[in-house]
C-alpha cells in the first residue's frame, strides 16, 4: 500500500475504534504507531518517540488547562452556580419558560468560569432540575433546556477545548478568545429566544412562576457579584492584555478559590476532591494529546493531509463548498465522537485545506473565524443523536423523563444553533470585530 492508502486504512480503523467504545488516548496511540511503523520502521518510531512527550507537555500554553479546571472545581464548591440560576430566575422566573430561561442564564454565567460543557450542564442541572420539576415544566423542555445550556461553557470562555483547538493551529489563544465573545453572546440569546418561542407553541410546557419582590430580585443580583468580577478580571485581564491566559486562569482559580473558603463550601476534605478531580481530568486531556501526536505524526509522514488539500484545490470546488462539507462531516462525527476527539482528529486534516483556499481574509483572521465555526459545530455534536453526551449527562440526572423526550427537547435548540452557523459563515465580522477591534 502507499502511504496515502496507509493513512486512509487508518483513520478508518480509528473511527472504527471508538464506534466500539476504545478510549480516544488508546485508539489514536494504537493507529498513530502502527501508522508510523508501516511507513518508516521501528527504529524511526522510538528515535520520534525519546522526544515527542517531552516537547508536547513542554508547552507553556498547556498550563492554561488544570488551571481552567481548577477554576470551574473551586467554582462549584463555591455555590456560584446556585446563585447564578437563582438571580436569572428572580428576573425571567415569572414569564412563560422563565424558570427554563434562567437555567439557560445560568449555564452562560457558569460556562463564563468553568470551561467544560458536561461540567456546567451536569452542575447546572442538579441547581435548576428540582424547581422545574416544582414548576411543571414538560421534561423535554427542561431537560433539553439544560443540555443545550451546558454547551454555552465549550463556547463562552475561558474553553478548554478553544484552547486545544488555538494549540492545534497555532493560533493565539487571546485572540481565540475575543472571536469567541459574540458568538458565545449569541448562543445564549438564541436559546433564550427558542424558548419563548417553545412556550408559544405549547404554553403548558413552560408554566408561569411567581414574581419576586425588588428587593429579592436585588438580593439576588448581589450573590453574583463573585461570578461578575471574576468574569471581569481574569476574561478582561486577559483580553486587554494584562494577562497570559496561563496567568488569568492562575489568578482566576486563586480567586474562586479564596470565595469557595470564604462562602464556607471549600474545606480540606473538599479541596483534596478539587484537586484529585482537576488532575484526573488533567491526565485524560494530556493522555488524549499525546496520543493525537502519534496519531498526527503518522498523518505528516503519509503526507495525507498535503495531497488531500492539493486534490480539494484542484477539484474546482469554491472555498465556501469545500467549508460547507466539513461543517457538515462535523455534525455526523459530532453523532460518534466527543469533541476534544473530534478538534484532534479533524483538524490536522481540515486546517491545512482551509489554509490553502481563498477566503478573502489573513492567516490569522481565518484562523479565528473557522476555530469558532468548528467549535460551534462541535457543541452541537454534544446533543444530537445518537451520541449526545449532555443529553446522557442530564437524563440520567432526570430519572422521570425518557431519552427520548430529552433528544425531542433538544431539536429546537438544534436549529438554533444551525441559524447561528450560518449567520457566523456569512457574516465573518461577527467573529472578527471584536478581535480586530481590541489589537
Amino acid at each position: 500500500m502507499t502511504s496515502f492508502e496507509i493513512a486512509i486504512f487508518g483513520i478508518t480503523l480509528l473511527v472504527g475504534l471508538l464506534a466500539l467504545r476504545i478510549p480516544v488516548a488508546v485508539a489514536m496511540i494504537v493507529v498513530g504507531i502502527g501508522g508510523y511503523v508501516s511507513i518508516s520502521g521501528w527504529t524511526a518510531l522510538l528515535n520520534y518517540s525519546m522526544t515527542s512527550a517531552y516537547w508536547r507537555f513542554a508547552n507553556y500554553d498547556l498550563s492554561v488547562v488544570p488551571m481552567f479546571l481548577l477554576m470551574g472545581q473551586f467554582a462549584t464548591k463555591a455555590g456560584l452556580s446556585s446563585a447564578l440560576f437563582k438571580s436569572a430566575n428572580a428576573y425571567l422566573g415569572h414569564r412563560k419558560g422563565g424558570v427554563a430561561m434562567a437555567a439557560v442564564g445560568g449555564c452562560a454565567g457558569f460556562g463564563a468560569i468553568c470551561g467544560s460543557s458536561l461540567a456546567t450542564a451536569a452542575t447546572m442541572a442538579q441547581v435548576a432540575l428540582p424547581q422545574l420539576k416544582r414548576f411543571n415544566y414538560s421534561g423535554a423542555l427542561a431537560t433539553g433546556a439544560l443540555a443545550a445550556g451546558g454547551t454555552l461553557g465549550i463556547l463562552i470562555p475561558p474553553s478548554v477545548v478553544l484552547v486545544i483547538f488555538s494549540i492545534a493551529v497555532e493560533a493565539n489563544i487571546v485572540t481565540m478568545f475575543q472571536a469567541a465573545f459574540i458568538p458565545g453572546v449569541m448562543a445564549a440569546l438564541g436559546y433564550l429566544a427558542t424558548i419563548a418561542i417553545y412556550v408559544r407553541i405549547k404554553p403548558e410546557a413552560g408554566p408561569v412562576g411567581p414574581k419576586v419582590a425588588k428587593a429579592e430580585r436585588r438580593q439576588a443580583l448581589f450573590e453574583i457579584w463573585p461570578v461578575i468580577l471574576i468574569f471581569l478580571i481574569v476574561i478582561g485581564g486577559i483580553y486587554m492584555g494584562v494577562f497570559t491566559p496561563t496567568e488569568g486562569a492562575a489568578f482566576g482559580a486563586m480567586g474562586t478559590g479564596i470565595i469557595a473558603i470564604w462562602r464556607g463550601g471549600l474545606r480540606w476534605n473538599g479541596f483534596m476532591e478539587c484537586i484529585m478531580g482537576t488532575a484526573s481530568s488533567t491526565a485524560m486531556i494530556f493522555l488524549i494529546l499525546l496520543g493525537a501526536d502519534f496519531f498526527n505524526a503518522f498523518l505528516g509522514l503519509s503526507r495525507m493531509p498535503m495531497e488531500l488539500a492539493g486534490v480539494i484545490g484542484s477539484s474546482g470546488l469554491d472555498p465556501m463548498s469545500v467549508l460547507l462539507i466539513m461543517l457538515v462531516t462535523y455534525l455526523l462525527l459530532g453523532c460518534v465522537m466527543d469533541s476534544l476527539a473530534m478538534i484532534l482528529l479533524t483538524v490536522p486534516i481540515f486546517w491545512p485545506i482551509i489554509a490553502g483556499l481563498d477566503f478573502g481574509m489573513g492567516e490569522n483572521d481565518l484562523k479565528m473565524w473557522f476555530g469558532i465555526l468548528v467549535l460551534i459545530v462541535v457543541e452541537v455534536g454534544l446533543i444530537t443523536p445518537p451520541v449526545g453526551l449532555n443529553v446522557f449527562v442530564i437524563n440520567s440526572m432526570a430519572k422521570a423523563v425518557k431519552l427520548k423526550e430529552t433528544f425531542i427537547g433538544v431539536l429546537p435548540f438544534v436549529v438554533s444553533d444551525i441559524i447561528r452557523v450560518a449567520l457566523l459563515v456569512l457574516f465573518p465580522a461577527l467573529t472578527l470585530w471584536l478581535p480586530n477591534f481590541l489589537k
